[in-house]
């Protein structure tokens, strides 16, 4: 045991933070420390790292604070540096050989050489050139400046690396480079983040602090969510269990307490309902998980938007395309600042004229367009008000039942509009957009200023939508849940790339795509079809958007998983049949049997509709085939 924290309470000002709870970090483990704002979560690090002290405890003397050894701590905050006026070569030597020999001294040592080769590898990984390295800490932002000094603790490697959302400031390369790092770091790592795609890359232990407890769960983010998910299942099960039996105790007290012949019974009874340890009321989940569709006023046209020759940008071209976006579609926009992602998604809402070519929006299309401009809105009335006079002809339960279904609770509807922070205001315009049912969204950074609870909410609302969605985002675990295709913008080039899966799987095939995995070696994995990663676009196709894959691929492997699909339904259902046939061929004898065996007519019934839905899925792959195909001769694709 590295580390361990007994029987704890930490308090400020007098008030307890954190009371009574048990912490520990066992050898070199990566912990993430997760929790709502105000819950504890710095308070716990500054206990790690020394800033505070635990409170006495004089009834436990066994309480407290222990370390298996002498450790060395490296903590990151988001404050300012010390000393400006240093270099920063002059800042990550002193720090990071802080615990060596002198600087100097050290000059041409082997130590020296090592740090100076890591220092290189993790400055220009963290965006800075090496010319950097001269430069004083003043000329930087803070933003630079709390990746400076990242970098001076990762390279001091201290027994105990503990981190203050390590991830602020930095951009997609620079966050998977940290990822990589600390997967690999030697030593234990404890980081407070709420970013869950990071957690579930480096993390193995996930401590959740809440209600003043630190409660550990093995794995990643995603693992974490799932155990929890489950906890409280079993604790709100269990609490109604038990709250039936104290009703059903206390109506039989009631009900023969006065009854002389079972006046002992109702002592009894009493007796038990006396020493019945009462289990506490579950907390509610922090996050409102949807579950019911959410099906638009009407379904609009199969092409929501088509484009050919497409240049967008503001004053110059940006980026060039020949794209088109079929209904339920969920597709994830993703690329550096800059890139020309918010200008695309203007561009489709109407918002920021076409530079050049063609761009149609289907029939019958209603669209939505939401950023975070567009959330700016101001207003006396309070959360309830100015939604109930957007929707008068709703009632007061159903505007609450609404408004909670976005995290507005009790006291929160009584907030004025302009009262609101940033996320509760694109939480309430998205209430009323997706009130008014339309059938195309476009979002740009809709998770923006958002906390952890309020993102997994719109997940599960965008996983129920049945419309059509087209959003920026550059949060990684929201893409992974909710886009099922992505359309990539690379700094360096003017063609916008097609992905025809989510993030977590494009992730993977990028990765090995980078490290030079050979095509055959690809495509024994059940993806044959995504081997294409970043293939070069074929002269006569320059202006056209390129493929990864190339769609004719992404049909074959398509039709391949749905022929698999397909075999295993018909083999369930015929099974069901030959169960069937062995029952009495008259049809009173057959239909008695039948009634005594519901669990097989279920069966079957069930199997049917299966191998219905997956001919019906053939059919629609059947027609965006022919569709894609006769785009690519020329017919007018809005048509099809």
């Amino acid at each position: 045991m590295l580390l361990e924290i007994t029987d704890g309470t930490a308090s400020r000002g007098g008030t307890v933070i954190l009371s009574h709870f048990d912490f520990a970090v066992r050898g070199t483990e990566n912990i993430a420390i997760v929790g709502r704002n105000g819950a504890g979560k710095t308070t716990l690090l500054d206990v790690l790292t020394g800033r505070l002290s635990l409170d006495p405890n004089e009834k436990n003397p066994k309480s407290g604070l222990t370390t298996s050894r002498k450790l060395t701590t490296g903590f990151l905050t988001q404050a300012a540096v010390e000393n400006p006026e240093e270099t920063v070569e002059q800042y990550v030597l002193r720090n990071a050989l802080q615990d060596e020999t002198d600087a100097e001294d050290a000059q041409y040592d082997r130590a020296r050489y090592d740090f100076e080769t890591r220092f290189a590898r993790a400055f220009t990984s963290l965006g800075f050139s090496l010319e950097d390295r001269t430069k004083t800490l003043a000329s930087f932002s803070g933003g630079e400046q709390t990746k400076i000094c990242l970098i001076g603790l990762l390279l001091r490697e201290p027994d105990l690396l503990v981190l203050d959302e390590p991830t602020n400031h930095l951009d997609l390369a620079g966050v998977q480079w940290l990822e990589a790092y600390l997967r690999s770091y030697p030593k234990a790592v404890v980081a407070v983040s709420h970013d869950r795609y990071f957690i579930d890359r480096f993390a193995d232990i996930v401590c959740e602090v809440a209600n003043g407890k630190v409660t550990r769960y093995a794995g990643g983010y995603t693992a974490y969510r799932e155990e929890k998910t489950k906890k409280l299942a079993r604790e709100k099960k269990a609490y109604e269990e038990q709250q039936a039996e104290l009703d059903r105790l206390s109506r039989l007290i009631v009900q023969f307490r006065n009854k002389p012949r079972k006046a002992a019974f109702a002592r009894s009874r009493e007796s038990i309902l006396k020493r019945m340890e009462l289990a506490p009321k579950p907390e509610a989940d922090d996050a409102v998980i949807h579950t019911e569709e959410i099906v638009p006023e009407r379904p609009g046209a199969r092409w929501v938007f088509v484009c050919k020759d497409l240049t967008i940008g503001y004053d110059a071209p940006l980026k060039d395309l020949t794209f088109r976006l079929r209904r339920g579609q969920k597709i994830g926009v993703l690329g550096p600042n800059g890139t020309g992602k918010t200008a695309f998604v203007r561009t489709i809402a109407g918002l920021l004229p076409a530079l050049s070519g063609d761009l149609r929006i289907g029939e019958h299309v209603d669209m939505a367009y939401l950023d975070q401009l567009s959330a700016r809105i101001t207003s006396d009335l309070t959360v309830f008000d100015w939604f109930h006079s957007a929707f008068p002809a709703l009632t007061g339960k159903e505007v609450r039942q609404t408004l909670a279904g976005f995290l507005f609770f009790g006291q929160d509807m009584g907030k004025k509009v302009s009262d609101l922070s940033g996320g509760e205001k694109m939480r309430l315009c998205l209430a009323k957009i997706l009130q008014e049912r339309p059938n195309f969204l476009i979002l740009d950074e809709p998770t923006n200023n958002m906390d952890i609870p309020a993102k997994e909410t719109l997940e599960s609302i965008f996983r129920q939508y049945q419309g059509t969605i087209l959003f920026v985002s550059h949060d990684r675990y929201f893409l992974s849940r909710v886009a099922d295709a992505l359309l990539l913008f690379p700094r360096d080039s003017k063609e916008i790339l097609y992905y025809p899966s989510d993030y977590t799987h494009y992730e993977e095939r990028k990765k090995k795509a980078d490290a030079g995995l050979s095509p055959d070696l690809a495509r024994s994995a059940e993806n044959q079809a995504l081997i294409e990663t970043l293939r070069s676009v074929p002269k006569k196709e320059t202006g056209m958007l390129r493929q990864i894959p190339e769609e004719e691929q992404a049909f074959d492997w398509r039709f391949s998983l749905l022929a698999e699909k397909r075999r295993g339904a018909e083999d369930a259902f015929f099974r069901d049949c030959e169960d069937l046939s062995a029952l009495p061929e008259s049809e009173e004898a057959w239909e008695n049997a039948l009634a005594e065996r519901p669990a097989l007519q279920k069966k079957r019934e069930a199997d049917r509709a299966a191998w219905t839905e997956v001919l019906l899925s053939w059919y629609d792959l059947y027609l965006e085939r022919e569709a894609f195909r006769a785009g690519r001769a020329g017919r007018d694709l809005t048509q099809i």
